[in-house]
């Protein structure tokens, strides 16, 4: 990324780079603040440094492409300063994930949930709906192997819980990483309930809006909230939500990319539970597109990512 020319929370990277005596400096990909953008590049040639820029010589194009792509959360929120947002999912081959008991250890192999950690310890925080917590009261953390996890490795972690139901003794409200924990309810859930809650970890209180998401009658702000969890510096955000989570998140318009594991397996069943929920679409012609398609190997499982388009 071309190097920061103003103070932020960190003093301009050009004065840093000017001062070690570097003669050279190559950048990928220009700055995405327009109030920033190609200014490092003056100062930096000023001060007699030589400043190559790979996304204007074709023969390192793709370079600068694939510079573009590491920095997309971060490009998206200097821009509309709200959260991008990734939307994962681990299902059979006919996108059922869980039993209709809700049984879903494990969908996936060894390697696949591996990657997973990847992209919670990429992502700066993780968002599940309510039902998520009920049925498996996950933690919600990057697992390092072989190594503790600590605070300042650990993640945000948010709950959409539209009537304050997450339980008390929810790992994600009873253990030592709560005070990273943010319920999101309505403004009609129940007042005693957001008391209980807030004493052990941070509660946001939706504002009414026209229906994005909907649990019990009540409905929880996705624009809003992104645009909050944007002005608290949260640049990323990975969606592990059940199937009315990951709906309100695609059909809504707010996931950016997907990253849809798939395991050689067929459940079946009218009601196992799917990967995405919702109303769902009325048409073919206005199915949501995934771009940039990219498929791997994970053991035995599949992995599909790409941008929403």
């Amino acid at each position: 990324l071309e190097p920061c020319c103003t103070h932020g929370r960190t003093p301009p990277c050009t004065d840093a780079v000017i001062a070690a005596g570097i003669s050279k400096v190559v950048v990928g990909t220009t700055d995405p603040n327009p109030a920033h953008a190609g200014k490092a590049f003056g100062l930096l040639r000023r001060a007699g440094i030589e400043v190559i820029e790979l996304a204007k010589d074709s023969e390192f194009r793709e370079l600068a492409e694939e510079c573009s792509a590491l920095n997309e959360a971060f490009n998206h929120w200097i821009v509309h300063r709200t959260t991008f947002v990734t939307v994962k999912a681990a299902m059979t081959l006919d996108g059922k994930i869980a039993t209709a008991r809700g049984e879903s250890k494990w969908i996936t192999g060894e390697k696949a949930r591996a990657y997973t950690m990847k992209l919670r310890q990429s992502s700066d925080a993780i968002l599940v709906g309510v039902n998520t917590v009920l049925a498996d009261d996950p933690t919600l953390m990057p697992r390092i192997k072989n190594a503790p996890l600590h605070v300042e490795n650990a993640k945000r972690r948010i709950v959409l819980d539209p009537q304050a139901r997450t339980p008390l003794n929810a790992k994600v409200v009873a253990d030592e990483f709560a005070e990273l924990t943010i319920i999101v309810v309505s403004q009609n859930a129940p007042k005693d309930r957001i008391a209980a809650l807030a004493k052990k970890v941070s509660v946001l209180i939706a504002p009414n809006q026209k229906a994005k998401i909907e649990t019990q009658k009540s409905q929880i702000n996705l624009r809003w909230l992104l645009k909050k969890l944007g002005s608290e510096n949260v640049t990323s955000l990975l969606v592990e939500g059940g199937g009315e989570t990951n709906a309100a998140f695609l059909l809504g318009g707010f996931a950016h990319r997907v990253a849809f594991f798939y395991a050689p397996k067929v459940l079946g069943g009218r009601d196992a539970r799917k990967s995405v929920g919702g109303d769902g679409i009325t048409g073919l012609s206005e199915a949501i597109k995934v771009c940039d398609a990219y498929w791997q190997w994970l053991g035995e499982d599949l992995l599909l990512t790409g941008r929403i388009g």
